[in-house]
């Protein structure tokens, strides 16, 4: 079913991440610690807004419940700048975050409807698969071993596996030149699975939360950070002074939006309207906003794949 294309945008106040930061939070805000702040700065690009589309019906369970409720409930992440972030005050900004705001809209859902849950990276599949939400949007790399678990919508865009590094060391270049060294990764992501390769020949570190990895490189207690190279930027933006990112993607990571593997309905509808805003333009102005603030190019969106 083909739902409603959001067209109307607003002027709104732009959600930016601080960019100074001292010490370690394992929750959500910066891998430094310092509280990140609001900024209406004219300079930023605007966020859209997305028209919330009326009457929907699909044949979705899962839907339905949403309708039910009146809430939408959105697994995402709450420590990732630019991507998904949860501020002190509970606001979430991000791309991710646009993203799951505008297929919402298409599905009838204005923000105010929409219950984002924070779930971290190994955890994901079981919050999918027991109903504990509806959708999850996330950094969430689409692969064949994860779709035999949980449906995709996507991918919305691309990123790869890269490593940040202390801004003065020069001895990391690539995955090949972390032989013999530390590197941090989250439990469940595929850049552990990756790095974990005899290829590389590093001893890993395994968190929970891709802050706690960042922590441990400013600590100097390992040598590298290997995460998708979205992600890697706004860590790096924090700390522009302290960290970088090598530059060097070693893999491709195409990230979907996570749902219930049998609910085929809600997965085409999802499908449209990651299409839709596309279209629209809403992609292209949400990035902008968001992911874009932290240096990230924007190399438009991926064609989006019907399963």
């Amino acid at each position: 079913m083909k739902l409603s294309k959001s067209a109307a945008f607003a002027t709104i106040t732009v959600l930016s991440v601080a960019l100074t930061a001292t010490a370690c939070s394992g929750e959500s805000g910066n891998a430094s610690g310092d509280e990140p702040t609001s900024s209406s700065n004219g300079n930023h690009p605007r966020l859209p807004t997305y028209a919330v589309a009326k009457n929907v019906k699909i044949e979705s369970a899962t839907l339905k419940k949403a309708q039910k409720t009146g809430k939408l409930v959105i697994g995402a992440h709450s420590d990732q700048p630019f991507l998904g972030f949860e501020e002190k005050d509970g606001r979430r900004s991000g791309f991710d975050i646009e993203i799951a705001k505008m297929v919402a809209a298409d599905l009838g859902f204005s923000p105010d409807k929409i219950e984002f849950k924070t779930v971290d990276t190994k955890n994901r599949e079981a919050a999918i698969s027991s109903g504990q939400v509806d959708l999850y949007v996330g950094t969430y790399t689409i692969n064949d071993e994860r779709k035999k678990k949980v449906g995709f919508a996507g991918p919305y865009y691309r990123a790869g596996a890269d490593l940040l590094v202390r801004k003065n060391d020069s001895t990391i270049g690539g995955p090949y030149s972390l032989e013999g060294k530390k590197v941090c990764s989250v439990k469940g992501s595929t850049t552990l699975r990756e790095i974990k390769k005899p290829d590389y020949n590093t001893t890993t570190v395994e968190t929970t939360k891709d802050t706690e990895c960042v922590q441990l490189l400013l600590d100097k207690r390992i040598d590298a950070v290997t995460t998708d190279d979205a992600i890697l930027m706004g860590y790096a933006a924090q700390r522009p002074d302290k960290l970088k990112v090598v530059g060097n993607p070693f893999t491709e990571e195409p990230y979907g939006i996570g749902m219930n593997k049998d609910d085929k309905a809600l997965r085409e509808a999802v499908t449209d309207a990651l299409e839709a805003h596309d279209e629209n333009g809403d992609h292209k102005r949400a990035y902008a906003a968001t992911l874009g603030l932290s240096g990230s190019k924007y190399n438009g969106a991926p064609v989006v794949e019907h399963y």
